[in-house]
């Protein structure tokens, strides 16, 4: 669904159903909505979080996005805080994409600044698909753990 605004056109959120088969004895279907981060779809980040399982945090490794991602990581904890999450309970993981441009970032940077939480990390160039099937199988592994009584990690 995309959304026209003065300044822009964006992404509202993307919907995708994906059946990635089975894993762990469970047949496995994602519903994966991906979502702005521009602050006046705030609202409408809560209302599509409900209900979530897990987060894949995309970050952007370019270097001059950093504070960009940082905004919007808090933004991520204080609207699941509302909706009734706890940031550190939340199966969540690292995407860090872009990988490939010569203006990302260190890795140990990244690090440093986004992922307080130690959760798991994927390098990612989501336009030649790399790291974004490792990042969701990832998450299916973790979330099928948690149902199946185990921890998150």
């Amino acid at each position: 669904m995309a959304l026209h605004t003065e300044v822009e056109r964006t992404l509202f959120f993307d919907f995708l159903p994906m059946d990635i088969g089975v894993i762990r004895g469970f047949r496995t279907r994602l519903l994966l909505y991906s979502v702005p981060g521009q602050k006046i779809f705030d609202q409408r980040r809560k209302q599509i979080m409900t209900g979530l399982d897990g987060v894949i945090f995309v970050a952007d490794s370019q270097n001059e996005r950093m504070e960009e991602n940082v905004e919007s990581l808090k933004n991520l904890e204080q609207n699941l805080d509302i909706i009734g999450y706890n940031i550190r309970e939340v199966p969540l993981i690292m995407q860090y994409n872009k990988r490939d441009l010569p203006n990302a970032a260190p890795l140990r940077t990244l690090r440093a600044t986004l992922n307080a939480y130690n959760a798991p990390e994927f390098e990612a160039v989501a336009s030649e698909g790399k790291g974004v099937i490792e990042s969701l199988t990832a998450m299916s592994k973790i979330i099928i753990n948690i149902l199946k009584g185990g921890s998150t990690l």
